[in-house]
Formats: structure tokens, C-alpha cells, sequence
């Protein structure tokens, strides 16, 4: 397939810049894949299309405040985001991958200044136009990170983070610190929300995920099968793998970053029956049309960038044709668009 069978147009008043008052209080359009049927809900009503035994499965990562601005020793300002901070936390002391704006002056052995001095800087080496930093703390470097840094806000969103970020860019249930980016489709939920679910008798479950920047990486190639996903680092209970080996209902997937974790894990012709080697790992798992799915029932997403690997993944999911009826349905009436906008549940 082609890029361009991926693109729309979407009018800039509709991709939003702030959440909506309430997480719960963001739409939802809820599309039916075997009847094209398409309704128009608020997302406390997700709670009714729950059934016993279903499995919801979310992504506990956390995002971390990676994006810090500070001065080059020459004095001129720049930005850096940390790419992979999951793997930074685990690792103390090694080089972290970042990408530094401007990228000017910034060559091998320069010395970059963060968070009033106390994050000082050295470019170790540069490799495909990303620079690799040693910082050397006066303190432990999570917590620095937490003091001084920025919530890493997608490029579309064109303002620079406020407080409330800290919080609203972040799931409820974001536990295991390593994302620069939320899944965002788990931003809607509350605790109550997910209380009412579990009373349905479903089962609420969590995989880790640390979505990477890879997640922003344009795909350039007109030839969509030629692209490369970058690695992300996910983690997965053994425990919730019996489950869904053994599932009842349905497993319903929030977010393309769980669907990818759990199809890598059932990629697998004999899923899911497949006994597996490890519960960890790093996957680059692209999903287009064509993919079969072996894991996930249905899929709670947010709305996405045309031309991204995330609308490609959705429109596996459920049919490029059918996704944009519902994407010029959503557009019509004037649903809000992509991290901080509104949810679609596909079933």
C-alpha cells in the first residue's frame, strides 16, 4: 500500500491543545466493524460495552518530564529530549540518545549545561544525526529529571507545557517510569471508571510498554512496507499471559502501544496456545493492512496523524475504508484530535 491511501485532511481547529475538562467527559465513537455501524458517545459510557470475562488491557508506563532546556558552555541556548529514559533509569552513568535543538556547535566533546548547573553535559558521540550525552549529576539523575524537566508534549500541540501537564499527560495508572510519550487513548479513563469495569466481572490487566519517539518518526518512504519502526523496551506479567491463553471474552486492547505488545507476544500461528520464552524485550512490530491479528478483540484509540505508522495499525485493525467513514464522521461532527482529543472504540 501507499502512503497517500493514508492521508486526510483535518482542519487545525480540531486537533486540541489542551484536554477536556474532565477525562471522562471526552467523546467516544464507537465503531462496529461487522456492521459499519458508527455512535456517538461520552466515554464514562464505555463502561457498557463491557461483558464478564473481557479483558482490558492497559499500558502502565509512565512519562517522564524528559525535555530540559538549558545553554551550550558558549552560551547559547538549547533543548534536549531524552529518547529513551526507561533505559537510562535502569542503566545510571551510561550515555543517553537525545535529540538536541539546534544541533549546531553540538559536536563531539562539547559541554552542554541543564537545570540551574546541576545536570552538566558532555556529547560523547553522534550517530545518524542524534547526539549521545554523558550527564554528570550532583544528584541522582531521575529525580533531577523530575526538578528540571518538561513533559515531552507532541510537536502539534503549539504552546509550551503548564503545570497541569504533569498530570493530565499521564494515565491514572502510569506507574513504571520510561515514556516520552503518553498512550494517550488510556488518558479518558478514571479510577472509577475502571472500578465500574471490574464489577462487570471483567478483568482490568496492565503490560508495560515505554512508548519511545519513534512513535513522531514520519514514515517517508511511498512504499509504507519499507519503513522501520524504531525498538521500544515492554514488559509483560507471565500471569496475564495464562490468562489470556486461557480467555473467556474478549481482550480488548487500549491503545496501540498494548496492541502491539500483546500482538508481538501472539505473532505466533499456534496464539494462543504458544507457551513463551520471555515476558521482556524490545519490539519494532509493525502493523499495517494485511497483519493478522491473534490477541486483541477490539481497540480503544485515540484519533491519529494521517500518513503515521499509528493510523496503519488502526486501519488493520478494522479497514482502511471503514476507518475513514469514521474519521470524516468524526471530522463532521467536529470530534477533537489526537493526544489530548477524543476516543474511538472499535469492536
Amino acid at each position: 500500500m501507499k502512503l497517500s491511501d493514508f492521508d486526510y485532511n483535518l482542519p487545525k481547529e480540531l486537533i486540541a491543545q489542551y484536554p477536556s475538562e474532565a477525562r471522562e467527559e471526552s467523546r467516544l465513537l464507537v465503531l462496529h466493524r461487522e456492521t459499519g455501524k458508527i455512535e456517538h458517545r461520552i466515554f464514562r459510557d464505555i463502561v457498557g460495552y463491557f461483558n464478564q470475562d473481557d479483558s482490558l488491557v492497559l499500558n502502565n508506563t509512565k512519562v517522564v518530564p524528559a525535555r530540559l532546556v538549558g545553554k551550550k558552555d558558549t552560551g547559547g541556548k538549547i533543548e534536549a529530549l531524552v529518547l529513551a529514559p526507561g533505559s537510562r533509569l535502569q542503566a545510571p552513568g551510561d550515555a543517553c540518545e537525545v535529540l538536541l535543538k539546534p544541533t549546531r556547535g553540538c559536536k563531539v566533546g562539547s559541554k552542554l549545561i541543564f537545570g540551574n548547573g546541576e545536570l552538566k553535559v558532555e556529547v560523547t558521540r553522534i550517530e545518524n544525526g542524534r547526539r549521545f550525552l554523558r550527564f554528570e549529576c550532583n544528584g541522582n539523575f531521575e529525580e533531577l529529571l523530575d526538578k528540571f524537566g518538561k513533559m515531552p508534549l507532541p510537536p502539534y500541540i503549539k504552546r509550551e507545557p503548564v503545570g497541569s501537564d504533569r498530570d493530565r499527560y499521564q494515565t491514572v495508572y502510569a506507574d513504571r517510569k520510561g515514556a516520552v510519550a503518553a498512550p494517550t487513548a488510556g488518558l479518558h479513563f478514571t479510577k472509577d471508571i475502571l472500578s465500574q469495569i471490574s464489577k462487570k466481572g471483567a478483568l482490568v490487566d496492565y503490560v508495560t510498554l515505554h512508548v519511545g519517539y519513534g512513535t513522531f518518526k514520519p514514515v517517508k518512504s511511498d512504499d509504507i512496507t519499507a519503513h522501520e519502526m524504531e525498538k521500544e523496551y515492554f514488559e509483560i506479567d507471565p500471569e496475564l499471559i495464562k490468562r489470556l491463553k486461557n480467555k473467556k471474552g474478549r481482550t480488548v486492547a487500549v491503545g496501540t502501544t498494548t496492541c502491539r505488545t500483546l500482538e508481538t507476544l501472539g505473532r505466533c500461528v499456534d496464539y494462543p496456545t504458544v507457551a513463551y520464552a520471555s515476558t521482556q524485550g524490545w519490539t519494532d512490530l509493525f502493523i499495517y493492512p494485511g497483519f493478522k491479528f491473534n490477541a486483541v478483540d477490539a481497540l480503544l484509540t485515540n484519533f491519529h496523524l494521517p500518513r503515521t505508522t499509528l493510523l496503519m495499525l488502526v486501519s488493520a485493525f478494522c479497514g482502511r475504508e471503514l476507518l475513514m467513514k469514521a474519521y470524516e464522521e468524526a471530522i463532521r461532527e467536529k470530534y477533537r484530535f489526537y493526544s489530548y482529543g477524543d476516543a474511538m472504540l472499535i469492536l
